[in-house]
């Protein structure tokens, strides 16, 4: 297991620990510090371990499965991050005794991950206002120490203020289409958009991925599309432009190089941006009711 030091408390090495032995898994653990996760997941994958353990949020989750591909290693969750969407879309109980459980039953099923650029995630990846944000997001916990959900509020209002739109060119299966938007977003399956399930993911291994394109020109129009959004009001023609079914997709821009999300962590890359699905790269373990229900679904 490698556990993400996060704000450096013993108490989540503490508390991770106990879970698992509770549960009755031997697990070797690391803590790392943010910069020197992957290492640590690189190191323990040379162990030849049953499986690598990932404890944190969904930015420390997505180094892990890079890392458990890559060995061809099953791979399990602590969700001990500030939002957990991986682990909520996966099924994985949020609750850490109970994600420790499904550790402990050792039942994996399959699912896709993404690539941007060579680069693996396992949620979602954007390009424009988002990684704005995290920016000033991080500025913010370096300099000031605010918790991140505060730093995060505070970053969104200035990126409002300081409104920018970026112009791209999609272009899927030799067909292209620019578009101006001050957010591009692709996500690893498809995103459902609606007032009860806003942001989750219905399923993980369709083999797709998903483009979502705001269309807002302005502040003011930003602010009606979050507004529409948080009331289940959105209207594709008018608030935005949404692909669904895709497997690969270059991303072009006027510029060499773009700053992008991707798992909530801040990156910069050389453009085009070359996203594709991966299905079914990583073996996750789940609940034993997540394997049942998908072999009973397959035999239908």
């Amino acid at each position: 297991m490698v556990i993400n030091q996060g704000g450096g408390s013993a108490a989540r090495e503490e508390e991770a620990r106990r879970v698992l032995k509770a549960a009755g898994v031997d697990a070797e653990c690391t803590v790392a510090a943010p910069d020197g996760l992957r290492t640590a997941f690189e190191a323990a994958a040379r162990r030849a371990p049953d499986a690598i353990i990932a404890a944190g949020g969904d930015g420390t989750i997505g180094l892990g499965a890079a890392v458990a591909i890559e060995y061809d290693l099953p791979f399990g969750v602590l969700p001990m991050g500030t939002f957990n969407h991986f682990a909520r879309d996966a099924g994985i109980p949020l609750d850490i005794e109970g994600a420790a459980g499904v550790i402990a039953a050792g039942q994996t099923r399959r699912i896709d991950v993404a690539a941007v650029n060579g680069i693996i995630f396992v949620n979602n990846s954007s390009v424009g206002l988002y990684p704005e944000m995290i920016r000033q997001r991080d500025a913010q916990r370096r300099r000031l120490g605010r918790s991140k959900r505060l730093a995060m509020l505070i970053a969104s209002l200035r990126a409002l203020y300081h409104f920018k739109r970026r112009r791209l060119t999609i272009r899927i299966e030799g067909e292209q289409q620019p578009i101006i938007t001050p957010l591009l977003f692709i996500g690893n399956n498809d995103y459902e958009i609606s007032l009860f399930a806003l942001g989750r993911r219905p399923a993980l291994d369709r083999g797709e991925l998903c483009l979502y394109a705001l269309l807002a020109r302005n502040r003011r129009q930003l602010i009606g599309i979050a507004l529409r959004r948080l009331f289940g009001r959105l209207d594709q023609e008018r608030d935005f432009i949404g692909l669904t079914g895709v497997k690969a997709v270059a991303i072009e821009s006027p510029y060499p190089a773009l700053s992008i999300s991707a798992d909530g962590e801040r990156l910069h890359m050389a453009t085009p941006l070359r996203y594709r699905i991966r299905p079914g790269a990583l073996r996750l373990l789940v609940p034993a009711l997540e394997v049942e229900a998908r072999a009973a679904e397959e035999t239908r």
